[in-house]
This record gives C-alpha cells, sequence and structure tokens, in this order.
C-alpha cells in the first residue's frame, strides 16, 4: 500500500512510496514519542503546581470569604476593580513582607474586600482563618471609651465625675472621667511604674492590682490635671474598672452582655488569663515567627485586652451609624478634638485618634500594637468607608495605609493620611 498524504502532528508524509509495514512502524515511533512528551508535560505540570502550591502555603496567601459581586451592573464592575486592585496589593504585601492576619474594607457599608493571609499558628502550619480572634491591642480603646458613655447616656456616672469618687484611697486628686478618656489626666504609665521591683512579673496583673500600686506607691505624675495631652493606658484601665464600678458587672461580662452578644459578636471577648484559653486565638510572633508569649500586663484590660475577627468589627463599627451604640449626640462628642496638644490636623477624642480632612470633618481611627500585634481600624464617618486590618506577626506595613485610600478614592498623594499608634 502507498500513501498519497498523510498528516502526522504536523509532519506531512505525502507521496511517499512507503511499505505498509514500514508505514506502521514509522507511525508507530511517533506515537510513542508523542505519549512520551504527554507523559513528561503531565509531570511537568503537576511538579509545579505542587511547587507553587509549596510556595503558596510558605507565605499562605489564602481567601476565606470574597466580597459579595453582583453579576451585570455597573456597582459589581466598580467593586471588581475594587477588589483586585485591594488584593493585589494585600497579597503583595505577604509576599514581600510576610503580613499575616484578616483584612476587611468596607465602602458605604457594604464590604467590597475581605481575606486571610499567613498562619493563625505557625509552628502547627494552621492557616489562618475568619474565625481567629486577634488582639486588638490599643484599638481596645474605642470599646472602653464607649462602654464609658453608654453608662454616662444611662446616667450611671458623669463625665465630671472625679477618680476618688470610684476609689477613694487614690491619691490624684482633681483628675475627671473626661479627663481619662481624652488623655489628659497627667497620670503616669503603669506599663512603666508596675515594673519588677513594684510588682511580681511572673504572675498576671489584674486592674485592681495596678489600683493597689498606685494607691501604694503614689508614683509620680507626668503633668497636672488637664493641663496637656499624655498618652497613657492608666486611663483605661482606670476606665475599665469605673463600668465595673458602676454596673457591678466584671468588665468582660458586662462587655458581653452588653454589646458583644446582641450585636452577634460571636468571636469577640475581653481576654481573661482563667478562662480563655480554650478560645480560637491568633497566636502573636514577633517579625522571625517567633512566639510573644504572655506577659504579666496581659491581665490587666481596658487600653486592651479585646480580642476580635474583621468580621466582629465590621458588625461593631455598623452599629455606631444603626444607633445600637450610643446616641448621635453622644457620638459627636466622642468624635470632637480634646487633645489639642500641638497645632495640626492630628488630634483625640474620646477613645478615638482624630485626623483632619480638606473639607474640615475628621477621620476617626484607632490603631493598635500589642506583642506581636499590629491593628488598625479607621472610619470614615463621612461615607461610612472602614478599613480593618488585624495582624499577628509584627509588621510596620499594616500601619501604611495610604495606598488603600488611594485606591478606594482614586488619590495620586497623601489626602486621607495614616495616623500612629
Amino acid at each position: 500500500m502507498y500513501c498519497d498524504k498523510l498528516v502526522f502532528d504536523g509532519y506531512n508524509f505525502a507521496q511517499l512510496n512507503l511499505t505498509d509495514s514500514l508505514l506502521q512502524g514509522i507511525l508507530g515511533y511517533f506515537s510513542a514519542v508523542k505519549k512520551l512528551w504527554l507523559l513528561l508535560a503531565t509531570i511537568l505540570a503537576v511538579t509545579t503546581v505542587a511547587l507553587l502550591i509549596g510556595k503558596e502555603k510558605t507565605h499562605a496567601v489564602i481567601v476565606t470569604k470574597a466580597a459579595p459581586v453582583v453579576v451585570d451592573s455597573a456597582a459589581s464592575k466598580k467593586m471588581k476593580q475594587l477588589y483586585y486592585m485591594l488584593d493585589t496589593l494585600f497579597t503583595e504585601r505577604s509576599l514581600k513582607n510576610g503580613f499575616s492576619g484578616s483584612v476587611l474594607i468596607s465602602v458605604k457599608g457594604q464590604p467590597v474586600y475581605e481575606k486571610c493571609f499567613g498562619y493563625c499558628d505557625y509552628r502547627n502550619k494552621d492557616l489562618m482563618h475568619d474565625t481567629a480572634a486577634f488582639q486588638l491591642a490599643s484599638v481596645s480603646k474605642n470599646f472602653t471609651a464607649t462602654a464609658i458613655l453608654w453608662c454616662v447616656e444611662r446616667n450611671m456616672l458623669s463625665l465630671d465625675d472625679t477618680l476618688q469618687k470610684f476609689f477613694p484611697k487614690l491619691p490624684y486628686k482633681g483628675i475627671t472621667v473626661q479627663q481619662l478618656l481624652c488623655h489628659r489626666s497627667g497620670l503616669p504609665n503603669y506599663l512603666y511604674f508596675c515594673n519588677s521591683k513594684v510588682v511580681d512579673q511572673t504572675k498576671y496583673l489584674t486592674n485592681q492590682n495596678v489600683i493597689d500600686v498606685m494607691i501604694r506607691t503614689h508614683p509620680p505624675v507626668a503633668a497636672k490635671p488637664n493641663k496637656k495631652f499624655e498618652y497613657c493606658n492608666t486611663n483605661y484601665v482606670l476606665l475599665a474598672s469605673i463600668v465595673e464600678q458602676v454596673s457591678g458587672k466584671k468588665f468582660k461580662d458586662f462587655m458581653h452582655d452588653t454589646f458583644f452578644a446582641p450585636l452577634g459578636m460571636a468571636h469577640t471577648f475581653i481576654y481573661d488569663f482563667k478562662d480563655s484559653a480554650d478560645r480560637k486565638i491568633a497566636i502573636s510572633y514577633n517579625s522571625k515567627w517567633q512566639i510573644q508569649a504572655d506577659d504579666c500586663f496581659d491581665g490587666s484590660v481596658g487600653d486592651k485586652g479585646v480580642y476580635s475577627t474583621v468580621t466582629d468589627m465590621f458588625k461593631w463599627d455598623q452599629a455606631f451609624y444603626q444607633g445600637k451604640l450610643l446616641s448621635q449626640d453622644m457620638l459627636k462628642e466622642a468624635y470632637a478634638p480634646r487633645s489639642f496638644e500641638k497645632p495640626g490636623d492630628r488630634n483625640y477624642g474620646y477613645g478615638w485618634r482624630l485626623i483632619k480632612q480638606p473639607d474640615g470633618h475628621y477621620l476617626v481611627y484607632h490603631n493598635g500594637w500589642w506583642h506581636g500585634n499590629n491593628t488598625v481600624f479607621y472610619r470614615n464617618t463621612v461615607d461610612t468607608t472602614t478599613v480593618i486590618i488585624l495582624s499577628n506577626r509584627f509588621n510596620n506595613a499594616v500601619y501604611k495605609i495610604q495606598p488603600v485610600w488611594n485606591i478606594l478614592y482614586g488619590f495620586k498623594e497623601d489626602s486621607l493620611g495614616e495616623g500612629e499608634e
């Protein structure tokens, strides 16, 4: 038999005078070579995917929950664009800067981006998930301030009440609840005066322990009451203890019963070294993935100690707009500038830092840093845009959120700004 025309994988055997056996041999050879190449290509593809997955796990870039997308609408196209740009930003930070944590960004009350990165437990290679609670560090202060203002609205206390009303033995006179809220009390920072010479640092230090040390040792003040702004964690430890005094409940129980449970914040709680061990907590790490263990100051709360997730934080954020926490009049008081430490566009209200914007309104925010936890909670209360970033591995890049504003608002320069812890 002769082959008039035969094409095999691009090879043209046209008008070749070949016998059947020779032709079958040639075709068999090419068929075997093709199968071999297919086999090698398959092995190479599988190996490449495995290596990419291994790299993926090393950097742990995973999606746990995507923003809702509505097909066939102009809004959805914009949301997809925002999601892509934000995802590019945070994925790059995870790959290049080792960001480990959770992110939720909303525009006008609508989440447009939510994603987890890194490890909840690096040692056991447990990837980050959206129910792992992060130590909020100083972002906790807006929770404590809200609790105080909630009590004020119910006439359980007054902003003009002095410390002695709640702690008669405290030697610091003339300091009011209001001054504690906006860091104008002049009190010294307990993180410094409760040193190893004063307390047993192998044991957890409670709020009451801090108060007892102040009564017993009378550490010197940093300034006279209401003389100047002096950011001080002692203020918020005392505020949490005041909530306990007027409510008759432990601070953790008051916060749970009054806010967390009613708002459906199922993964939010006040840390208690006695019963928080079984909770799903994102372990704290330094930049080298070394565990940042608790120390004696993890027993005190109010200035820190709230654990939460980005999803629960978003519920907290929205509750302010829905009137579930404080009245609008009280919120205006909370967002009003009160530190006046120096001329400029930065200030402090009641548990909130403030950055003045070109149109005159203030961006309301608070950052946090405790052990390996870096936290960011920014709120544009004019258009209800919110940025929540929670990290369990020390990374200063967490606080650099100007690129987020640039994406959300189309900025090309520092327009909304970034704030300090």
